[in-house]
């Protein structure tokens, strides 16, 4: 890939994504050395992932690099989501009201709630047995 790119970072759930984009590309997607596909074989949820770059009509114009660790699939795939919309606002900050009004550049900050004492998780008690 090219030498110049540009990095935005994005997070979901448990999930980190650091996703770097290269101008000039042919919109080749690599998962932490996977082709995008390979690592993520649910189907749409590469497209979900792209989505950003199908708003602004870019979809074959940059190459994508992206090392994700953390969480499941759909939070590494919505991390991966807000980092290509962040690193779309390097390449050009015009994109960025666009980008804010389809909702890509808000982090979705719902995370697991912690396990309460007395109870079996975040909010199921024990069953209640009368005698």
């Amino acid at each position: 890939m090219a030498a110049q790119y540009y990095e935005g970072i994005g997070r979901r759930k448990a999930a980190t994504a650091r996703v770097r984009i290269y101008p000039g590309g042919t919109g080749n997607l690599i998962i932490n050395d996977k082709d995008g596909s390979d690592f993520l074989p649910r189907p749409g949820d590469v497209d979900i992932l792209l989505e950003p770059l199908t708003v602004l009509g870019q979809l074959r114009g940059y190459d994508i690099s992206v090392h994700v660790n953390g969480g499941g699939i759909s939070g590494q795939r919505d991390a991966i989501q807000l980092g290509l919309a962040r690193a779309l606002v390097e390449v050009d900050p015009e994109v960025k009201s666009k980008l804010r009004e389809n909702n890509f550049l808000t982090r979705d900050a719902r995370v697991k709630e912690r396990k309460k004492p007395g109870l079996k998780r975040a909010r199921k008690a024990p069953t209640y047995t009368k005698r």
